[in-house]
């Protein structure tokens, strides 16, 4: 039995972007956490661009299933829900920024969904082993309750989880948007809603980052470059 982030090995070596190891191991002064929000091509894109952030990789999590198949994960027999694999360097953006992002790109009071896309795989999740990082998730999923609850939102339904064994996905599903001839699609619906500071949160990237994430337009995450967003 694979530990949460003692998973697999993938058939793809290099990120089609970053051009790190896709199972890269966090180093000192790195981290890693598993995040799920809705279809993964999308929602990886969204993390690969954020500066500081020195690999992701797609896969399946939260499931019972041992070495699932993409079949299997979207038939909903296996348990499992479409997630992100996420390190990063903690010199340079904070767990607060990832979370920041994680809230705004999709809309988590849908349960079993995101947008047209239906299906258990498609529950919003994040799962992390470590302690403090937890708590920090917890205070600002209670934060990022406030608004939604302000803005006529329902309850957040996202799973703060530990002890989860990511299994990756297909090498064809990794950095999809970023492949030639990949198809354009993004489900996400983002609430709109910004999150701004909560309890623990020390962010480290600022407007330039944050604006280039338009969560008013439908899709956005289509419309940028697959480049990491440029601090200078």
């Amino acid at each position: 039995m694979f530990g949460l982030f003692e998973t697999a090995t993938p058939t793809q070596a290099a990120h089609a972007v970053l051009g790190t190891p896709i199972d890269a191991q966090p180093a000192p002064g790195q981290n890693v956490a598993v995040f799920g929000c809705g279809c993964f091509w999308g929602a990886e894109k969204g993390f690969w661009r954020l500066p500081g952030v020195v690999s992701t990789a797609v896969g399946y999590a939260g499931g019972s299933a041992e070495r699932p198949s993409y079949n299997q994960v979207c038939s909903g027999r296996s348990g499992h829900s479409e997630v992100v694999r996420v390190v990063w360097d903690t010199a340079l953006v904070d767990f607060s920024d990832l979370l920041k992002l994680f809230w705004e790109c999709h809309d988590p009071t849908q349960g079993d969904r995101q947008g047209n896309d239906r299906g258990s795989q498609y529950r919003s999740v994040i799962y992390l082993d470590d302690p403090s990082l937890m708590e920090l998730a917890q205070a600002s999923r209670q934060a990022y309750q406030l608004l939604l609850s302000g803005a006529g939102f329902g309850p957040i339904t996202t799973e703060l989880l530990s002890h989860q064994t990511f299994w990756y996905a297909e090498p064809y599903h990794q950095q999809y948007l970023a492949k030639p001839g990949s198809r354009p699609y993004c489900s996400a619906q983002p609430s709109g809603l910004r999150l701004g500071a909560f309890e623990g949160a020390s962010y480290k990237l600022g407007p330039r980052v944050w604006n280039s994430y338009d969560w008013s337009v439908a899709h956005c995450v289509l419309r940028g470059d697959n480049a990491p967003i440029q601090l200078a």
